[in-house]
C-alpha cells in the first residue's frame, strides 16, 4: 500500500526503485562522502519520480539522478570531485557530472542578472531550504537524504504529486528563467496533471522572446512524447503559445476539438510514430499547413521527412483514397491511421504493412518506357487501377 508521506518522515524503501546500476553508484558515492557529510541528498526528479511511482501514478525507471552536497566548502568539493573523477560540467553552478547520469552538485542559490538561461550570479545555499527554494514546481522541490531515506518537502509537493497539481513555488525566481513555463506545459502532457490557476496566470506574464528555438522544441517534444497530449493542448491554449510560438491566434474550439481527440485516440497511436500524431491532429483541426508548426519550433530533419508526405484525415475515407494513400506508402506510416476504421480496412485490403505496387516498373521497361516518362506513366496507370479496382 502506497505510504502517507508527510516532510521529516523517513522512507529509506523509496530507493529500491532505482536501478540496480544506480543503487550501486548510490551507494559508492554514500560511502565516498559519508566521512565528509551527511547531508546529502537526490533531488529533483528522480524523487518526484519515486513518489509518483509510490502512489502508484506511474511506472518508470529511473535513468538518471541529481545529487546535492551540503556542508562542505567548494574548494574541498572540488578537490573531491577531481578524486571522484567527475567532469566539471558547469563548475560556475558547482555542477559536476559522474558516471554520466549521475549530477552531483553543491546547493545553490541564483540570482537573475541578465537575459538568457546563463545570465545568473550564483552562491552557494546555506541550508536545504534556501536551496531549494530555487527550483521551479513544488513537486520538483522534493529532497531525499542518501543516509537515512528523511523525506524533506518544504513547498507541499507531495500534496501536488496526490492531487496531480503543478504549482509555482517562487513567483520572482520563477520568472528568472522563462524555460519554466514550457517545462509546465510538458509536465502537464506527461504526468496528466493540472497547472494550478494562479501559476497559469503567472506563467502566461512571461515573453518567451529570449529562449533559442532549439530549446523551445526539446520541451515541446517532450510534451508531443507525453502520456496524456490532451492536457498539453489545454496549456498550450491557457499559456497562449499559439501567439507567443507561432505567431498566429487559433480558435478555441479547434483546440477543445483536437484535445478530445488526442484524449480519445491515444490508445490507437502507433508506438514508432506516437511523437508525430500531436502536430498531426493540431493542424488537421486548425486548417493549418504543418509546415506552418515545423518552421516555427525548428523542427528536426526526422520531423520535415515524416510529414513531407502526410495527407490529412477526410471525414469520408473511402477504399478508393486509402488504396491511394497506399501508392506512396504503408498505411502503418499515414499519420492518419489512428482511427480504427482506417487500420482495420487497411489491414484486409493488404495495405497496411505494404505499399501498393498494381503496377511493376519491370514491365513498363519492357515496354520502352525509361527515364521521366518511365515515372509519369507508371503514376498514370496505378492511378487508373485505383480507380477501376477501388470504390470512393
Amino acid at each position: 500500500m502506497p505510504v502517507n508521506f508527510k516532510s521529516g518522515g523517513f522512507y529509506p524503501h523509496l530507493f529500491s526503485y532505482l536501478p540496480k546500476n544506480l543503487l550501486n553508484q548510490l551507494n559508492y558515492l554514500k560511502t565516498f562522502f559519508a566521512p565528509y557529510s551527511k547531508r546529502v541528498y537526490l533531488v529533483g526528479g528522480a524523487v518526484r519520480d519515486m513518489v509518483q511511482k509510490e502512489l502508484n501514478q506511474r511506472d518508470i525507471t529511473l535513468k538518471d539522478m541529481d545529487i546535492e552536497v551540503y556542508g562542505i566548502e567548494v574548494k574541498k568539493f572540488e578537490k573531491l570531485m577531481k578524486e571522484l573523477g567527475a567532469k566539471g560540467v558547469g563548475k560556475s553552478f558547482f555542477v559536476y557530472k559522474w558516471r554520466e547520469s549521475i549530477d552531483i552538485s553543491l546547493p545553490r542559490v541564483e540570482s537573475k542578472v541578465r537575459e538568457g538561461h546563463r545570465g545568473f550570479k550564483v552562491k552557494v545555499a546555506k541550508d536545504e531550504e534556501e536551496a531549494s527554494i530555487r527550483r521551479d514546481f513544488r513537486m520538483n522541490a522534493l529532497m531525499l537524504n542518501i543516509y537515512s531515506g528523511e523525506l524533506l518537502d518544504f513547498w507541499g509537493g507531495i500534496e501536488d504529486i496526490k492531487n496531480r497539481k503543478i504549482r509555482i513555488i517562487n513567483e520572482k525566481k520563477f520568472k528568472e528563467d522563462s524555460l519554466r513555463v514550457l517545462r509546465g506545459m510538458q509536465f502537464s502532457a506527461r504526468f496528466g496533471y493540472k497547472i494550478e490557476k494562479k501559476s497559469l496566470e503567472i506563467m502566461d506574464k512571461i515573453s518567451l522572446n529570449d529562449l533559442s528555438k532549439e530549446r523551445i522544441f526539446w520541451e515541446f517534444e517532450k510534451m508531443f512524447k507525453g502520456s496524456y497530449p490532451h492536457y498539453g493542448v489545454f496549456a498550450l491554449y491557457r499559456l497562449h503559445l499559439d501567439r507567443k510560438i507561432f505567431k498566429t491566434s487559433f480558435p478555441s474550439k479547434s483546440f477543445l476539438k483536437t484535445a478530445l481527440e488526442l484524449a480519445k485516440e491515444k490508445e490507437n497511436f502507433q508506438k514508432e510514430l506516437y511523437k508525430f500524431y500531436f502536430l498531426y491532429i493540431l493542424g488537421k483541426n486548425l486548417h493549418k499547413p504543418f509546415s506552418l508548426f515545423l518552421e516555427k519550433l525548428q523542427a528536426p530533419k526526422e520531423y520535415y521527412k515524416v510529414f513531407k508526405f502526410q495527407k490529412s484525415l477526410p471525414k469520408k475515407r473511402g477504399d478508393r483514397f486509402l488504396a491511394g494513400l497506399a501508392l506512396k506508402y504503408p498505411l502503418s506510416f499515414w499519420l492518419g491511421n489512428y482511427k480504427k476504421d482506417v487500420q482495420q480496412r487497411a489491414k484486409e485490403l493488404g495495405i497496411w504493412e505494404k505499399r501498393l505496387e498494381p503496377i511493376k516498373p519491370f514491365h513498363l521497361l519492357q515496354e520502352g518506357f525509361k527515364g521521366k516518362e518511365l515515372g509519369e506513366e507508371l503514376r498514370r496507370r496505378s492511378l487508373k487501377f485505383v480507380r477501376e479496382r477501388f470504390k470512393v
